[in-house]
């Protein structure tokens, strides 16, 4: 569902290149963060926040910038490194209102380092999902409800450079410019379509959300894995995907820009026999990486000369259910549970205009289906939704259909 008129006589949306009111100064020093907090703590409202950070450039996902925009104050730019995160008196402003973010999952934790958060929140793209909107980006929902198109191209940059090119820090603050007029269309169009406490929900429940656990194996992750098939190769992967994780920590560089993936998987298949065969592959003759390659290939020789125990099991650990593919040969009730389930919840889903996996979390469904709770009633499964994290919207929709669904067996 999208609302907006995309018809002939839909007006043309105007280009925003840069905010209103000019492009602002960035916040750099104690005396100016002072003042500056002081103007936001007597605005009113809601106060729209964004962060810039330099995923793909620098190892660790903090905020480089910091964006703030509230009626009365103004847009104001943050540099919480130029501050070393010395920013009291920004929390003293903020930190007991209602902020609004765009997708708040990927700014909150960054935010968090810096003992900046939300009393409580309205995130726009959750609220655009919840609405029926199929695109949810900022800039499309900006676009279809407000009638503004908003100068894109800098998601990608490495916002640790400094100074800050004007454009970019234009950039930066035209993505708070209309969070909050954003805001006001989207709660509108919840309200009306009687969904304004489902979203509150999730809002609260992205605000409290815990940090998410760390991997067990986490290079495991590295793309073209399913290559290597020996357990001495995954071996290999993993004594490289430490390597340079130490290494990319130290020197606060992404992982991909001090060896991509592509290159471990290519080093663990090809078996150098020396240096000189590792420096001849794709990558590792680089310059700047004949540097490394003697590091790169003592970290292959080490996996090689494992003992067998030390070895990765070939099989990745799971603690959850096996792949849904798999399910009718391993347990046929479970594969028509599942089945069941997902009919029952896409047709809640298409009646109520929402994207099926805000209606339940998809891994929640699979282990619900896999392994049901011994109470299969509506009120048994309602409780075992609750203790998976389900909202209290979301038991109510779902738990007396999914009852019925725990009930099927395979023909």
């Amino acid at each position: 569902m999208e609302t907006a008129d995309h018809g002939p006589e839909a007006p043309e949306p105007i280009l925003l290149r840069e905010p209103a009111d000019g492009t602002p100064p960035v916040i750099s020093d104690p005396v100016e963060l002072a003042r500056a907090s002081e103007k936001l703590a007597a605005g009113t409202g809601a106060i729209a926040v964004d962060t810039e950070r330099a995923s793909g450039y620098r190892y660790w996902p903090k905020a480089y910038l910091v964006q703030l925009r509230r009626e009365g104050a103004g847009t104001l730019l943050v540099d919480p490194i130029a501050l070393d995160g010395e920013l009291e008196p920004l929390r003293q402003a903020i930190n007991g209102e209602e902020w609004v973010l765009h997708a708040a999952s990927q700014d909150l934790p960054c935010l968090a380092e810096l003992d900046l958060a939300p009393a409580s929140l309205f995130d726009t793209e959750l609220a655009g999902r919840l609405a029926g909107y199929e695109r949810v980006a900022l800039g499309t929902l900006v676009e279809l409800l407000l009638g503004y198109r908003l100068e894109k191209g800098h998601s990608a940059a490495d916002w640790s450079k400094r100074p800050l090119p004007v454009d970019w820090l234009n950039y930066a603050a035209l993505d708070v410019e209309l969070l909050v007029p954003l805001r006001e269309k989207l709660e509108a169009e919840l309200a009306a379509q009687g969904k304004l406490e489902w979203a509150r929900q999730e809002f609260e429940a992205v605000r409290t959300a815990a940090p998410p656990a760390p991997r067990a194996e986490p290079w495991r992750r590295v793309s073209g894995i399913h290559k290597v098939r020996s357990a001495r190769g995954l071996a290999a992967v993993r004594a490289l995907w430490e390597a340079r994780d130490e290494l990319a920590r130290k020197r606060d560089r992404a992982p991909s820009r001090v060896l991509p993936d592509s290159a471990i998987i290519n080093a663990v298949l090809s078996e150098p026999k020396n240096v000189a065969e590792l420096q001849a592959l794709p990558v590792f003759g680089g310059r700047v990486q004949r540097r490394y390659t003697g590091n790169w290939f003592r970290h292959l020789q080490a996996a090689r000369a494992l003992p067998r125990e030390e070895l990765p099991n070939p099989s990745q650990p799971n603690d959850g259910p096996p792949p849904a593919n798999r399910w009718a040969d391993k347990d046929p009730d479970a594969a028509a549970r599942l089945a069941a389930a997902r009919t029952a919840l896409n047709r809640i889903a298409e009646h109520h205009q929402l994207p099926v996996e805000n209606l339940l979390l998809p891994d929640l469904l699979r282990r619900t289906c896999w392994r049901p709770p011994e109470d299969r009633s509506p009120e048994g499964v309602a409780e075992a939704l609750r203790a998976g994290g389900a909202r209290p919207w979301q038991v109510e929709l779902t738990a007396g259909e999914l009852s019925q669904a725990l009930q099927v067996k395979a023909k």
